[in-house]
């Protein structure tokens, strides 16, 4: 596994993360998880008693499959890494915020920042894990659930490309004024991304920042079934 349970701010890792969110706005963890993990995250889907609720995508416009929100306590492993994670994120999160000239700050834990959110009334929380089989996909969207929303997110693929399934690309586009460009983003089994919730900054080249809107979502699935689970960091209303 990825080693995230020690965090360690300003190494070559952290540097490489930031850099490659403020290049294109996502990033790789490769091997975030092992198999082992996976496998047992995926084979735990149909075990009601770890979730809040459950969504059918057809049925609200979001593309075909469902996922299901977990409930508070979170499975140990995903507290540990939505715990391990944030720090991680905060530098990045705090610094695009500046350059957009927003006033929030993020505070330096997870802990800290949810006692924010269940405090504004969004208490529900926003882990989940997705099913897709074939001809599923996933619309291009945004996770926003309230007034507190933290600029970054991630997504662990847990089924095998090739082998449980074909097709179901992760999917992440890019607006600007007369400019749209997507990204597929290739990954295995275990890896994560770490990818912008709703906008991020660039610098143009007069020196000027510019609010990039930023969407993603999963293309169709030709075959077999796909299993991922979301970590975000805000809670819902």
């Amino acid at each position: 596994m990825h080693d995230l349970f020690t965090p360690s701010p300003d190494t070559p890792e952290d540097a490489a993360l930031a850099s490659a969110l403020d290049a294109e706005g996502h990033a790789l963890l490769p091997r975030l998880l092992t198999p082992d993990q996976c496998r047992q995250l995926a084979g735990r889907y149909m075990d009601e008693s770890l979730y809040r609720s459950t969504v059918v995508m057809a049925r609200h416009g979001f593309g075909r499959g469902e996922y299901r929100y977990f409930a508070y306590p979170l499975p140990p492993l995903l507290e540990r890494l939505r715990h391990a994670l944030y720090p991680r994120l905060v530098p990045i999160a705090n610094r695009w915020n500046a350059q957009l000239g927003l006033d929030v700050r993020y505070p330096a834990t997870l802990a800290e920042f949810l006692d924010r959110c269940h405090r504004a009334g969004q208490r529900r929380p926003t882990p989940l894990i997705l099913w897709y089989r074939e001809g599923d996909h996933n619309c291009l969207h945004q996770d926003l659930y309230g007034e507190h929303v933290f600029p970054l997110q991630v997504a662990i693929l847990l089924s095998r490309p090739g082998d449980d399934f074909t097709g179901g690309e992760f999917v992440v586009t890019e607006s600007r004024t007369g400019h749209q460009r997507a990204d597929v983003v290739p990954l295995t089994q275990g890896d994560a991304v770490v990818f912008t919730v709703n906008q991020r900054p660039e610098t143009g080249p007069s020196g000027r920042t510019r609010r990039l809107a930023m969407r993603h979502g999963v293309s169709r699935v030709h075959g077999g079934q796909r299993h991922t689970v979301g970590l975000i960091f805000h809670d819902a209303l």
